[in-house]
C-alpha cells in the first residue's frame, strides 16, 4: 500500500462564524458517512494542507480539516496587519473545535495533529474528552516555556551560522533582543512598516529553515509565498510571547483526563524542532498512549518513514467503536 492515499477533494466545505468578527474555514473529505476524523494543522498558523486528507482511508473516514484563527482561508488573515489577533488564543481555537463538532452533528472523532497540532489536539482532548475516541499525534508538543525558549534560542549550537543571521535580523534597540528572541521578532512583525514586517518574517522562516534542511527535506512551498511568511510568523510569535496561554506544564499535569481515550504518539528520533524528551514525558504521563519511535524520521509528516506510520496509525484506528 502507497505511504498515503490517493489525493481527493472535499464534497463539503464552508465558513463558519465564531460570533466575534472572526470566519473558521472548514472542508469535510471521504465518506460522509464514515467515522469522523479531524486534523489540526501545526504552526501556529500554518493552515491545513491538501496532503492531510491523505493521511485516511477515505472509505472509513469522515475527514474533517479547518484553518485556524487568521490563517489559511479563514478570514480575516493575520497578514494584515490591522487583524486583531486578541481573539486568537489556544482557548478560542478550543472553542472554535467544539463549535464546529457541534456544527457538523458529531458526536465524537478522531484527533489528528502535528507539531503545534499536537499543543491543541491534548488541550481540547483534556477539555472535551468525552467527544474524543482516539487521538494520533506526531512531532509531539505541549508548548512549554522550555520548548518555546527550545525553538527560539536552544538550538542555537546546533546552527551558529544560522542564528547569527537570526540575531543579525534584529536591529539594534529592538524590545526584547537580548532578553527574549520571540518578543523581539513579534515587535519587528507588528511594526508599521511593510518591509520590516515581510523582512522580519523572511528571517524568522529561514531560522526554521536551518533545522528542516539539516533533515534533508525541502522547504514547504508555501514559504515563497510573502502573505503565507507573514501569517504564520505573526500567529507564532504571537503564541510565544504568550506561552500559548498554557499553564506551563499544564498539559502533561492534566495527562490523567486522556485515561479512556487511547492513543499513538509518533517521533522521528531526528526531530530537532521537538526532541523526543516531549513524547517520552507524554508517554509515561498517559499510560493509554503508545509512544513509536521513528528512528529515521525528523519533524515533517511528507517524510516517508512518518507519512506511512500516520497512515498505519489512522488505519489501526478506523474500526473502533463509537461512543
Amino acid at each position: 500500500m502507497p505511504a498515503l492515499y490517493p489525493e481527493i477533494e472535499p464534497y463539503d466545505h464552508g465558513l463558519l462564524g465564531t460570533g466575534d468578527g472572526n470566519l473558521i474555514y472548514w472542508e469535510a473529505c471521504g465518506n460522509p458517512m464514515g467515522r469522523p476524523a479531524l486534523v489540526l494543522h501545526g504552526g501556529p498558523g500554518s493552515g491545513c494542507s491538501t496532503a492531510a486528507r491523505r493521511q485516511f482511508d477515505p472509505d472509513a473516514y469522515r475527514i474533517i480539516l479547518f484553518d485556524q484563527r487568521n490563517c489559511g482561508r479563514s478570514l480575516p488573515s493575520a497578514a494584515d496587519p490591522e487583524t486583531d489577533l486578541s481573539c486568537n488564543t489556544t482557548w478560542h481555537l478550543v472553542a472554535d473545535i467544539e463549535r464546529l463538532r457541534l456544527f457538523l452533528g458529531i458526536e465524537s472523532w478522531l484527533l489528528f495533529g502535528n507539531s503545534w497540532g499536537s499543543t491543541l489536539a491534548l488541550a481540547y482532548a483534556e477539555s472535551h474528552p468525552q467527544c474524543v475516541r482516539a487521538i494520533v499525534i506526531s512531532g509531539v508538543t505541549t508548548t512549554r516555556r522550555s520548548e518555546i525558549d527550545w525553538l527560539c534560542r536552544g538550538m542555537a549550537p546546533l546552527f551558529p551560522e544560522e542564528w547569527h543571521r537570526f540575531r543579525r535580523g534584529i536591529p539594534s534597540g529592538t524590545p526584547g533582543l537580548d532578553d527574549d528572541m520571540a518578543s523581539a521578532y513579534h515587535h519587528l512583525l507588528n511594526d508599521p512598516d511593510s518591509e520590516t514586517r515581510l523582512k522580519a518574517a523572511r528571517d524568522w522562516h529561514d531560522w526554521e529553515a536551518a533545522s528542516i534542511l539539516l533533515a534533508g527535506e525541502g522547504l514547504p512551498r508555501r514559504w515563497a509565498d510573502p502573505a503565507y511568511v507573514l501569517t504564520r510568523a505573526r500567529i507564532i510569535t504571537h503564541y510565544f510571547v504568550n506561552g500559548a496561554w498554557l499553564e506551563d506544564g499544564v498539559l502533561l499535569k492534566n495527562a490523567a483526563r486522556l485515561a479512556d481515550i487511547p492513543g499513538i504518539l509518533l517521533q522521528g528520533r531526528f526531530d530537532i524542532e521537538a526532541p523526543l524528551v516531549t513524547a517520552w514525558e507524554l508517554a509515561r504521563a498517559w499510560p493509554q498512549s503508545e509512544l513509536v519511535i521513528l528512528p529515521h524520521a525528523s519533524h515533517s509528516t511528507a517524510g516517508p518513514d512518518m507519512s506511512a506510520a500516520i497512515v498505519a496509525a489512522t488505519d489501526r484506528f478506523r474500526n473502533l467503536s463509537q461512543k
